[in-house]
Formats: C-alpha cells, structure tokens, sequence
C-alpha cells in the first residue's frame, strides 16, 4: 500500500511560535492547553516542566504564566497583569488581529458578529474585545442571525479555523440585510492550504487518516473535508488509534494533519502502519 502526505499538513506558524515560546521559559504553566495535542503538551511538560493551570484561580497561584495560542478573555488577561505575573503571550498573532478588529468596531459602533464556535476559546477570547457584550453575536449557521438585534452597521470576523465558503454565506446575508456591513476575513492562511491539500488528496486516496487533537477545530474540519471525498476517513490522535482493519484491502492511504499536530506524531503513525501492514503480510503467508 502507498502512504501519501498531504502537500500541505501540521504545524501552523502560530503553534511553532508558542512551542518555541513555551521552551524558552521552562518551568513556567500554560493557561488552558497551549495548543490542541495531548502528546505535544505531555512532551513540554516532561522535557520543560511546562505545568497547566484550567482556570483563572488556579492562574492567580501561578507567578509565571504562558498565554495560550487561543488568547483568553481581555478582563482575565488585565486581571492577572494587575496582579504582577510574569505574562508570557503565545497568543497566535492571526488571534490576536481579530480581537483587536473587535476592539476597534465596537468603539465605532458596529454591531460585532462572530462567525464561530461560542464554546472555543479563541472565540470566548475574541468576544470579550467588544466594548459592550450585549452587542457582539457568535453565530455557526446562517438562520441565526435572523433574530438577532442588529444596528444598520455591522463588522464581521470569522474564528481562524472556519471554512471560507461557510464564511461566505454569513457575510452573504448579512450583507442583505444590514446597511453597511464591514468584513474582516481572519481566516488564517495555513488554514486554507491544509485545507485544499487534504481535499485534493482525499480525491484520489482509497482512506484518509487525519491526525490531531479530537477537540481541534481545524483538525475536525480537515475531517470534514476529506469525508467529503472519501468516505473511509478516520480522525485519530496519535499511532495508537489506529486500526488493522480498515487498511484491508486499500492501495493508497492519505495522510493530513491538523495545525497542532507535530511531525514526530505523524512520522510515528506511519511507522504504525507499515508495523500492521508487515504484521498483515507475516500472518497471510503462515
């Protein structure tokens, strides 16, 4: 069986910024998971002493204090800078351009509506930048905004990790409804070219292994994608999800990965499968 990488996969630039970040203040705690992997975080905190803290007591018992890729809330991030801890920020800068399109709409009077997740952090953190809450809308589907008291300005953003054609039809209608709506595509560029990277593999692939965290918005809708044009696709997070199975038969495996994915996760899964495919040729010639 071949194995194929998408022409594009992994690592974004915002999630080697924060690892890099995070190594060079070893002993320091994360507040929320730096980026989403598991095996990534395990690796910084037993080669760094890189501690986690979930909650914002818990980051007030911590002196020195790593922001995650995500960002959090504006009010969280004042508080603990009022209280004098070390603030390292490993907020993705393509995070840190919507918070600030927030910051500066909201002042002009722009209704704010967030094209996202409510329940992802960067979002929660991107929505706290308006300067009243009650005029700042976190919307996924495009029948949401129909009950929603917007003014005749409107500014729209979108979370990082989002679709751009999905994008496209909340701009779509707010454009027919609001009087001057402003647009803002915050979708991040490495976004986009996983995205068709995997798409175009899934094509022409038998399966699609995607590889990254199971609560990574980029890693789920790279999922999505390929399951577009393969149905045999299959989101795991490290070699040891993998089942014998569904390589039975098959002559071309896809492989994509999610911006939080490291390559030693990757190259460990395709180690996984070569092991199962020799296990596979051992038992069929016994």
């Amino acid at each position: 069986m071949k194995i194929k990488l998408a022409s594009s996969y992994g690592f974004c630039y915002g999630v080697k910024r924060a690892i890099k970040i995070a190594e060079e203040h070893p002993g320091s705690a994360t507040y929320g998971p730096l980026i989403h992997n598991k095996d990534e975080i395990d690796r910084l905190k037993s080669s760094f002493d890189i501690g986690l803290v979930e909650s914002f007591g818990e980051a007030e018992q911590v002196d020195s204090i790593v922001i995650r890729t995500h960002g959090i809330p504006k009010n969280e991030l004042k508080m603990l800078k009022a209280e004098g801890k070390e603030i390292i920020n490993a907020t993705c800068p393509y995070v840190t351009t919507p918070q600030q399109i927030v910051e500066r709409m909201s002042r002009e009077g722009y209704s704010i509506v967030v094209f996202g997740d409510r329940n992802h952090p960067e979002i929660k953190g991107v929505v706290s930048y308006a300067e009243d809450p009650r005029d700042a809308f976190v919307v996924l589907e495009e029948s949401e905004l129909e009950s929603l008291p917007l003014k005749s300005k409107v500014a729209v953003v979108a979370q990082t990790t989002r679709k751009p054609a999905d994008f496209l039809e909340i701009v779509n209608a707010l454009v027919l409804r609001a009087k001057e709506v402003r647009v803002f595509n915050t979708i991040c560029n490495a976004t986009f070219e996983n995205q068709d990277a995997a798409a175009e593999l899934a094509k022409e692939a038998d399966m699609m292994i995607v590889i990254g965290g199971k609560h990574s918005s980029n890693t789920k809708q790279l999922h999505s994608i390929c399951k577009n044009y393969c149905e045999e696709s299959y989101l795991i997070e490290n070699e040891n999800e993998l089942d014998p199975a569904w390589f039975e038969g098959k002559e071309l495996c896809g492989i994509s990965a999610g911006a939080s994915t490291p390559d030693w996760v990757v190259q460990n899964v395709i180690a996984r499968i070569r092991e199962i495919e020799e296990v596979t040729r051992a038992l069929r010639s016994e």
